[in-house]
């Protein structure tokens, strides 16, 4: 069984005209997940995330500060990438809320889930917003997969074009994490080198500007992937970036469509051979829209096979 989570709201979250991180993102995933051949997937409305859940990985002043900010009309700049507008506090709670309800539902009856939603997350620091990200969502729901089902080993894949520094952070001295980065460098936020091993769980993989489909794979399979089937997960979580497209303005990576579906292939086999299949990703970046949409659906079809 699949699962999406998804909540209108998420279209609301408006950083202005011009900004990459746009509700037409979020329009373009679901439009391409609406096909007959997505038609069987459960789709479930996010709900909003709890102090509680969001206090397991960020300060109460970072919290606190976020859902006070938000302007009632116009935008409020937190960054120079980052802004807020009327909803996007609303929308940044059903992001993490969808994160958090879908571990509870692989937890307790398997399968697999995909969440449609924005804001990102994995730039978001215990303390500060940034990189268009205001709560980590990936972040949330694994410290929730820990302090709500008890698991002892959690591993969070991010495959997004820049580096996941705040899931780095947030996670650099808990063991029960493992989190695995390909990402290009350089580029925002500028972290992620391959000597960053927080208490040896941490590995990142960085990719040079141009490289493509046969480097991204050769440094799956024969570094990043073996790392994960040796820390063997309890929960596979997946931060969903899809920026390394060859078509994305963002960066300088060249993957394909067809090496999204890949990299989802292999962390699904993972996923079965050590987490009774269970695996919930997140949407990250991806800021070109016909690549984004292609690139999702891919991801789905494979999460859905």
């Amino acid at each position: 069984m699949l699962r999406l989570y998804t909540h209108p709201i998420c279209l609301e979250h408006d950083p202005g005209l011009g900004h990459a991180e746009s509700p037409s993102r979020l329009r373009a995933v679901l439009e391409a997940l609406d096909q007959d051949r997505f038609a069987a997937i459960d789709r479930i409305e996010a709900p909003l995330a709890t102090r509680e859940q969001l206090l397991r990985v960020h300060t109460e002043a970072h919290v606190d500060t976020l859902l006070a900010i938000a302007p009632d009309t116009g935008t409020v700049q937190l960054d120079e990438d980052t802004w807020m507008s009327p909803n996007s506090a609303q929308a940044a709670l059903r992001a993490a809320g969808a994160a958090v309800a879908a571990v509870d539902e692989v937890m307790q009856h398997g399968g697999k889930a995909f969440c449609a939603v924005r804001p990102p997350g994995h730039h978001a620091t215990p303390d500060r917003a940034m990189g268009f990200c205001l709560f980590n969502n990936i972040a949330i729901a694994a410290a929730h997969a820990i302090g709500r089902h008890g698991l002892k080993r959690v591993a969070i894949a991010d495959f997004d074009v820049h580096h996941g520094n705040g899931t780095q952070d947030i996670f650099w001295r808990e063991p029960r994490v493992m989190f695995i980065s390909s990402h290009q460098s350089p580029l925002y936020p500028d972290t992620g080198s391959a000597s960053e091993r927080g208490v040896g769980n941490i590995f990142n993989a960085p990719l040079s500007p141009g490289d493509g489909s046969y480097e991204f794979r050769e440094l799956w399979q024969g570094d990043l992937l073996p790392k994960l089937y040796a820390f063997k997960p309890q929960l596979v979580l997946v931060s969903a970036g899809f920026d390394a497209h060859r078509g994305d303005p963002l960066a300088d990576l060249r993957l394909g469509t067809e090496d999204y579906a890949w990299i989802t292939s292999r962390l699904v086999d993972l996923a079965h051979a050590h987490a009774n299949g269970r695996l919930v990703s997140t949407l990250e970046g991806g800021y070109n829209l016909g690549a984004l949409a292609a690139s999702v659906a891919a991801h789905v079809g494979e999460l859905l096979d």
